[in-house]
């Protein structure tokens, strides 16, 4: 009998209950293996005494609640490498040798950890530094772990469309320009989908730097047309040519994307006089329940990182590649890149087809 862990890093999304649940009814079910979930990512291993809780088939609601719950029952963090740990005196220290002696304390044989670009480097960082034997499972709305579709994109696209859907009535109704502020950091593919999902005339990705004359064109072609508004679908982190992206800086010291929604809507009330509503989703696209599509990758995820247990297949990331089919790669050379819009994909193919606006033309 094996003894594998799992935990959660990073931000939450839809979807990461679901692979819980995979992790847990394939390693129980085929192979009668014991599986401890970590709480709190890496920070759950810190300490005197790792904070666990045991998993198997007669966890409350394990069966068919799981598939429907948002967030992560195993709690997550944003803050800390345990290799630079911060200290209350804005120091670092190294508390990996914490994580490797509770790792041995719990006589775990493999780690699994669901995570994205930034938290699935540091696990494996952590790994290879203290002989753990790790498989990576990817998650993110933003979509930007190379080689693969993670959990929590196609719940995020599917909130942003909703939005567009519900901010299209209103402002037919008053004849408004409505922008929706999304997330995705550096990459554009939650604004890009839902875009062309919802309708959008205008898109601004952060690939492709806009131009505000562009835009005002476009919303001015749209105005000749038969309706008199206009739908934006900004990309948090979209800037100007010239420029660059709008943070907010908190008293915490961190600094976030955010604003470039309400800049455009200034910007575009003072060169046309027009009406300007803005919208940011925010963590609503975190939340709630997942779509189908993320249920199924997030199972498929599940099994296959069991699967490379049993392989003794270590120190790989599961995927789900362009066509439809579960994979693994290397989890450190495909860490070393980034996966942004593919500026020659189908996609920016269709979206000019249908007459969307990138704000460079």
């Amino acid at each position: 009998m094996k003894r594998i862990g799992i935990m959660t890093c990073g931000g939450d999304c839809a979807g990461l209950n679901v692979a819980i649940r995979a992790v847990v009814q394939s390693a129980t079910l085929k192979y009668n293996w014991e599986v401890i979930g970590i709480k709190n990512g890496t920070m759950g291993l810190l300490g005197d005494t790792p904070n666990t809780v045991p998993l198997d088939l007669n966890f409350q609601g394990f069966n068919h609640a799981m598939l429907r719950m948002g967030g992560t029952i195993l709690g997550s963090t944003t803050k800390g490498n345990p290799m630079a740990y911060s200290m209350n005196d804005g120091s670092h220290i190294d508390r990996s040798e914490e994580i490797f002696k509770n790792y041995r304390k719990l006589n775990l044989d493999a780690l699994i950890a669901i995570g994205g670009d930034g938290g699935l480097k540091i696990t494996n960082d952590l790994a290879k530094k203290g002989g753990i034997n790790f498989i990576g499972i990817p998650k993110t709305i933003d979509n930007d772990v190379p080689n693969t579709e993670s959990i929590g994109f196609a719940t995020a696209v599917s909130v942003a469309t909703a939005a567009l859907d519900n901010l299209q009535p209103t402002a037919a109704s008053h004849d408004r320009v409505m922008i929706l502020e999304v997330m995705g950091r550096d990459a554009g593919h939650i604004a890009l989908h839902s875009g062309i999902a919802g309708g959008a005339d205008v898109i601004l990705i952060p690939e492709v730097p806009f131009n505000f004359d562009s835009i005002v064109q476009k919303v001015k072609e749209v105005q000749k047309s038969d309706r008199s508004y206009a739908l934006l679908v900004v990309s948090e982190a979209a800037f100007p040519k010239n420029g660059k992206a709008r943070t907010v800086k908190y008293h915490s010291g961190d600094e976030r994307y955010g604003g470039i929604g309400d800049y455009i809507g200034q910007e575009l009330n003072r060169m046309m006089g027009i009406d300007t509503r803005v919208t940011v989703l925010g963590h609503v696209q975190r939340g709630g329940s997942p779509v189908s599509r993320d249920r199924i990758i997030a199972s498929a995820f599940g099994v296959k990182a069991v699967e490379l247990i049993a392989q003794e297949k270590f120190g790989r990331m599961v995927g789900w590649d362009s066509q439809d089919k579960v994979i693994d790669v290397d989890i450190t050379e495909t860490l070393k890149g980034y996966q942004t819009v593919n500026m020659d994909g189908s996609l920016i193919t269709t979206a000019r087809g249908l007459g969307i606006s990138f704000g460079n033309e």
